[in-house]
């Protein structure tokens, strides 16, 4: 009977194992974790709590916030002030590539401190006072929206959203 040493079976099965690692897609390193949930990193951000003074000065409201969820998938919360409604809202369901297939007659990318981000108009909107600033966060997205409640005070909502989202992306979450 052939006998096989102890130094040979060891060294045969660490050939087999350097085998096998040089197959798997890897190349030898260890298997990339599972992405997170889609929206994850925004399950801590609360729209109702995340808003400094000085960001609502800037966008010439006030408090309290008062709850939105009209639709459950962006909840959020609107500011109000003499000429203007400011909301803030989440959605963690969908991306900002897949949110920007949306209805919107304009979705205008644009950078916010290396942020993808957009400036978009509801389909039906336009030439109406309302505009948002879309910003990728958390993987879903964060809705900075200017509503005018006096077009000549407020000529330019977009500008004014995207002056409130430059100022809040910082604190936003990656």
């Amino acid at each position: 009977m052939n006998r096989i040493s102890h130094g040979s079976v060891v060294a045969m099965a660490l050939v087999a194992s350097m085998a096998l690692v040089g197959c798997s897609s890897g190349q030898g390193e260890p298997p990339a974790e599972p992405s997170a949930e889609p929206g994850a990193g925004l399950a801590d951000f609360d729209p109702c709590a995340f808003l400094t003074e000085e960001d609502l000065a800037t966008a010439g409201v006030t408090g309290p916030p008062e709850k939105v969820d009209a639709v459950a998938s962006q909840p959020g919360c609107d500011y109000e002030g003499e000429d203007v409604l400011l909301s803030l809202t989440k959605n963690q369901t969908e991306g900002f590539a897949e949110y920007g297939k949306n209805n919107f007659e304009r979705f205008d990318e644009i950078d916010i401190n290396g942020r993808r981000a957009a400036i978009a108009v509801t389909a039906g909107s336009g030439g109406n006072g309302i505009c948002s600033v879309i910003l990728d966060a958390g993987g879903g997205i964060v809705d900075v929206n200017v509503t005018a409640y006096d077009m000549a005070a407020v000529p330019d909502p977009c500008g004014e959203a995207e002056q409130v989202a430059r100022q809040i992306e910082p604190r936003l979450p990656a």
